[in-house]
């Protein structure tokens, strides 16, 4: 991905260097949550439940230098130019909607973080707290997403933080207000439909926001999508449940197949304009 040299946002907070403390239960939505809670979800538990016990540390913490290496601060760009980006892209459609586009913040942290959510541990990997409007990052999920995941390369890390800023969209668009209500009216099983629905839906914006950058910035080099298109298949609840437990309960996914994942994120590739309801609207996923 084409990415040094552009724009970088000005709504990253560095709390790499702060303590954590522990708070209420944190919400996911991010693609490492899928791993933290795939046993809770099989098991048909609460995985919020298990989210408020992990983690250690007293309340509060103290600030402290940044440890970092030359590596990591070229991510920490990366991250940045990434936001702004979306940022850029998203301004636009709003503007196109007659609404105005209200830029997230994105927290860097290490081990874990007191988000509006709660508190988090970097075991959630990435995720959006609507609380707050604000998406969590630990770098080192980006790293796990190479070497635990399979899905190496910088745009597949784009693809990561699209997807979260998908769900801010969700969020202003009052989507997952909507979505959240329909839930606790629902039987189990209609409520992980309407989960999977809704992280289909924020695939669906992190394509539609790589194809509006590729106009825009002409940033994507070959390979680049096959990335990003890689990390979204080995982040199915399929791919995640076989390889957890050899077999696969569709009942249980929260967040679509492998199969699921990539074609929306396909969908979004190909379309210009946003259709609130596409995911929610169609009966075949």
């Amino acid at each position: 991905m084409r990415w040094e040299g552009r724009r970088q946002s000005g709504n990253v907070e560095d709390r790499r260097g702060s303590g954590g403390g522990r708070g209420g239960m944190a919400l996911g939505g991010g693609l490492g949550m899928l791993v933290l809670a795939l046993v809770v979800w099989m098991l048909g538990g609460d995985p919020m439940a298990l989210l408020q016990q992990t983690g250690g540390g007293g309340a509060g913490g103290t600030a402290s230098e940044v440890q970092s290496t030359p590596e990591e601060e070229r991510t920490v760009s990366f991250v940045k130019t990434v936001l702004a980006d979306t940022e850029d892209i998203w301004n636009a459609e709003f503007a196109r909607m007659n609404k105005t586009y209200e830029e997230p913040k994105l927290i860097i942290f290490r081990d874990n973080v007191q988000s509006g959510c709660g508190f988090a541990g970097a075991q959630m990997g990435p995720f959006y707290c609507p609380a707050d409007r604000t998406i969590y990052i630990d770098l080192s999920f980006f790293r796990e997403l190479h070497e635990k995941f399979g899905a190496p390369g910088d745009f597949a890390q784009a693809y990561v933080i699209a997807h979260e800023v998908g769900h801010h969209v969700q969020n202003l668009l009052g989507i997952s207000s909507q979505v959240q209500q329909a839930r606790q009216r629902a039987s189990e099983v209609e409520a992980n439909e309407l989960s999977v629905r809704l992280e289909l839906q924020a695939d669906f914006l992190a394509g539609m926001w790589a194809r509006k950058g590729q106009q825009k910035f002409d940033f994507l080099e070959p390979g680049d999508l096959e990335e990003a298109l890689r990390a979204a298949n080995r982040i199915g609840d399929d791919t995640l449940q076989k390889k957890a437990q050899g077999h696969v309960v569709p009942d249980s996914f929260t967040h679509g197949s492998a199969e699921q994942r990539m074609r929306w994120f396909k969908k979004g590739l190909q379309s210009d304009t946003f259709d609130i309801n596409n995911t929610f609207s169609t009966r075949d996923l």
